[in-house]
């Protein structure tokens, strides 16, 4: 395996060389990350853009990943490419050029902002994302005292959970979803289904939220925080700068069964390809392609001529919007 190599270029910016590198450390890259060191991978050092207060959700597998011997740069992001296998990254130490054997990444995926979503209404302060809540109670920072979660399981479980977690009472779930699902909320939660979120009120700060249903009735509910969980996207623009071809039905990197990408030597795991997909599952696709990362390296496995993409069929339709009101197609 190589060293790690120091040096600078004609605008000051650091040069280093290491085996692998992973761009993001959430469940995928820390799990790929704890696998590849302990494997003998040689220097396998994880970008994170987030510093690293924010890395509490994910504390227990980033130590791991440490103990087994990879290095984990905080506070690091990957600005884009210099080569193939070679990213330009800003940090508060400076910028840096680290080249790499192979890259992994695992970058994840983000939840749509409101304003991705159309939601009419007033501009408060208050509307969250789930992530936005997760890391706000992470800091200990105030999020409200009555919220309103809008999604569907698991997203909204867990914003749930958060949210009373920190002393804030849930005064309702509200999902497009029609029908109760297996582990769905339960107890004394409301969860208003077949019902989307019509309008936004308030001035300042968020005061209530007016609700449709799908057949028309509507109602207000008055909380100062609202926070909107799933309807995720990859975060694919440093992939999409790389070269690697997006697949047609999420936009994250097409990847064959290896999670190798069009490019050679960049591979691609967890949320950015499976956006919202659970942490377990994320973990699992991290630890899986180390083998292939590691065969990769060795030569053992090389990149073939052409990758073929693995792709899931559309889902089936479910509830949609038609004429004002929440129709079924199969009723």
């Amino acid at each position: 395996m190589t060293g790690t190599g120091f040096g600078t270029t004609g605008t000051g910016t650091a040069e280093r060389t290491v085996d692998v590198l992973v761009v993001g450390a959430g469940p995928a890259g820390l799990a790929a990350a704890a696998r590849l060191a302990a494997r003998g991978a040689g220097i396998v050092e994880v970008l994170e853009r987030e510093p690293e207060r924010d890395l509490a959700g994910v504390r227990r597998r980033a130590d791991a990943a440490v103990r087994a011997g990879a290095v984990l740069r905080a506070g690091a992001t990957a600005t884009g490419w210099s080569g193939p296998l070679t990213l330009d990254t800003t940090s508060p130490s400076g910028r840096e050029r680290v080249t790499a054997r192979a890259v992994v990444l695992a970058t994840g995926a983000r939840e749509r902002p409101r304003a991705a979503r159309l939601v009419p209404g007033t501009r408060p302060a208050g509307v969250l994302t789930g992530g936005q809540v997760r890391r706000a109670v992470d800091r200990g920072q105030p999020v409200g005292t009555r919220a309103v979660v809008v999604g569907a399981e698991p997203d909204a479980l867990r914003a749930v959970r958060t949210l009373r977690g920190a002393g804030v009472r849930v005064v309702a779930v509200v999902t497009r979803e029609p029908w109760r699902r297996p582990g769905a909320v339960t107890g004394r939660l409301p969860v208003l289904r077949g019902t989307e979120i019509a309008e936004v009120l308030g001035r300042g700060r968020l005061s209530g939220v007016r609700v449709s249903h799908w057949d028309g009735r509507g109602t207000t509910l008055a909380c100062d925080t609202l926070v909107l969980t799933g309807d995720w996207v990859p975060e694919h623009e440093l992939a999409r700068s790389g070269g690697v071809a997006l697949a047609g039905g999420t936009r994250g990197p097409a990847v064959d069964g290896a999670s190798r990408t069009t490019v050679p030597g960049v591979f691609a795991v967890g949320g950015l390809v499976h956006p919202g997909g659970p942490a377990g599952g994320a973990a699992a696709e991290g630890r899986a392609v180390a083998g292939h990362v590691l065969a990769f390296l060795s030569g053992a496995e090389p990149w073939p001529g052409t990758v073929v993409p693995v792709e899931g069929g559309a889902p089936l339709r479910g509830w949609r919007r038609v004429a004002g009101r929440w129709r079924c197609p199969w009723w």
